[in-house]
């Protein structure tokens, strides 16, 4: 018995080799990190604890047979992040590049399945040339096994993949079906199929990074949701990002102390400019609104015309849903919709209120929008919204026109709460144009046309381009000053906390996806 476990300890020290046990210190944050390197920096010290250590692969076609890895090029286990149980797995690139095996995705799946039953987040840490080709079928079905658990997996517990080297082919599409996907520059690359195959079916000359590096994919596809310039760096994005979010869809978010103090922000007042056509930076707001630093934005240099992320606002944890003026004036196009209406998903799977600060003229108009489906985009983020149980307040700082008026979070389709600032706007369009057409005839009529326009703009302006209107049917719950957002919803969410909403029994929805 004796040797026997000797034997054992012996296998245990060689599928260890690699990785050690020692912490990685941030001065040392440039180089790529292992497999278990990874996995030590972002659990607690020594709280990890490997699930599979002795797995080998059962393939003996191509000489596989002698060639056998311990673990079989994935860590696998559970331990602690700030003292919170997560689930984590590691693929390492050493062994066959990463590639997926039967055993290496039944390991996988095998840590999912406890993730979901015990309620707790999954990580995985993606280093994978994609399926191991000697094995044909089985290696493609693994991950079949995978993707059909993230599908279960999803709105129980949050889903978190970071790519820490090349994801190819079957690869990418498990990160794909998780809640959030980071990158690390430079080093990571996801594609379905590489530049080789580009080049010879399209005759595309392309490289990696162009393809489907962290850049590519955080700008142009929002594939990505957040970018790290090193391993480390993405290892703290996760731990931060998961402070925001419950372990699963049966809790709240935990929530840090706050003691009420004097909450004016008087910063807030001086933000909106008075010309209504002169843009501003809606994160300075965001900043004067929430706890201080405790802004995590998601998809920041995607589809910049809306701004998601995390925040708290005394203490709790909040989502934010923002327009933002200084990109395409806060219009909703395609993938802004996209964008947030995932977002709002998320944060109603998991019981994290909503805060939306809305300045929108409308939808971006123009063939290219409507071609590429703009309506049905568009209805993602209404169809979110209206489907959103969670406390919901909006905030108007500015515009509020058309379509978009009703999209971003109104009390039409659902809203709890919904204010205004004074400089609020809120009709079916500008002032200009709504005048253009009313008044046309009175325009057409006019000596000075010019002068009669301005003064059909400034007739419709006074009755349109104010919130009193809105307000006075019920649609704003109160029309506030900028100094005392801040006041007004740390009382509407705490109001709003024990909120439950009924739904009709259903299988579940259609979304226009």
């Amino acid at each position: 018995m004796d040797s026997k476990i000797k034997t054992l300890n012996e296998k245990l020290q060689q599928a260890y080799l690699g990785g050690g046990e020692t912490r990685i210190k941030k001065q040392h944050a440039k180089k790529k990190l292992t497999a278990r390197e990874r996995i030590n920096y972002l659990l607690d010290e020594g709280s990890f604890e490997e699930i599979g250590a002795l797995v080998t692969h059962r393939t003996k076609d191509f000489g596989m047979e002698k060639q056998i890895f311990y673990g079989d090029g994935v860590v696998t286990g559970y331990g602690t992040i700030d003292g919170r149980l997560v689930y984590v797995f590691a693929q390492d690139f050493t062994v066959f590049g990463g590639a997926l095996s039967e055993t290496h995705a039944e390991k996988i799946c095998k840590i999912m399945d406890m993730a979901v039953n015990v309620g707790a987040p999954l990580i995985g840490l993606n280093d994978s040339g994609g399926a191991r080709i000697q094995e044909g079928v089985r290696s493609l079905g693994g991950y079949a096994d995978i993707f059909y658990r993230n599908v279960q997996a999803s709105g129980v517990i949050p889903q978190i993949s970071a790519i820490m080297g090349p994801c190819a082919g079957g690869a990418v599409y498990s990160p794909a079906m998780t809640d959030f996907t980071m990158m690390v520059q430079d080093t990571s690359y996801m594609f379905v199929t590489g530049p080789n195959v580009v080049k010879t079916v399209t005759n595309e000359e392309v490289t990696s990074e162009e393809l489907g590096g962290a850049s590519t994919h955080s700008v142009k596809s929002g594939v990505a949701h957040k970018t790290s310039a090193n391993d480390v760096e993405c290892l703290e994005d996760i731990k931060q990002l998961l402070s925001y979010l419950p372990q699963s869809n049966k809790e709240k978010p935990a929530s840090l102390p706050f003691v009420l103090k004097d909450e004016i922000r008087d910063s807030l007042s001086s933000i909106v400019p008075d010309n209504p056509n002169k843009p501003y930076d809606m994160h300075q707001v965001i900043e004067g609104i929430i706890d201080e630093d405790s802004f995590y934005e998601i998809h920041k240099d995607y589809a910049e015309n809306i701004i998601v992320g995390f925040a708290r606002l005394g203490g709790k944890s909040i989502g934010v849903i923002a327009n933002q003026p200084m990109f395409l004036a806060g219009v909703l196009d395609v993938n802004s919709s996209k964008k947030a209406a995932r977002f709002v998903r998320f944060c109603d799977c998991f019981n994290i209120p909503m805060l939306v600060l809305e300045d929108v003229p409308g939808f971006l108009p123009g063939t290219d929008q409507e071609w590429n489906g703009i309506i049905v985009h568009g209805a993602k983020l209404l169809y979110a919204f209206s489907e959103a149980t969670v406390p919901r307040v909006t905030v108007i700082t500015r515009k509020a026109y058309g379509g978009a008026y009703d999209v971003m979070n109104s009390k039409h389709i659902g809203a709890d709460m919904n204010f205004a600032w004074p400089s609020a706007e809120i009709a079916v369009m500008g002032a200009k144009g709504a005048a253009e057409i009313i008044f046309k005839k009175e325009i057409s009529a006019a000596e000075d046309k010019e002068a009669k326009w301005k003064e059909k703009e400034a007739e419709y302006a006074e009755l349109f381009a104010n919130p009193y209107s809105a307000a006075e049917r019920g649609f704003i719950d109160e029309v506030i000053l900028p100094k005392d957002t801040r006041r007004k919803l740390l009382k509407a969410f705490s109001m709003l906390e024990n909120k439950e909403v009924k739904r009709p029994k259903r299988k579940h929805g259609n979304i226009p996806l």
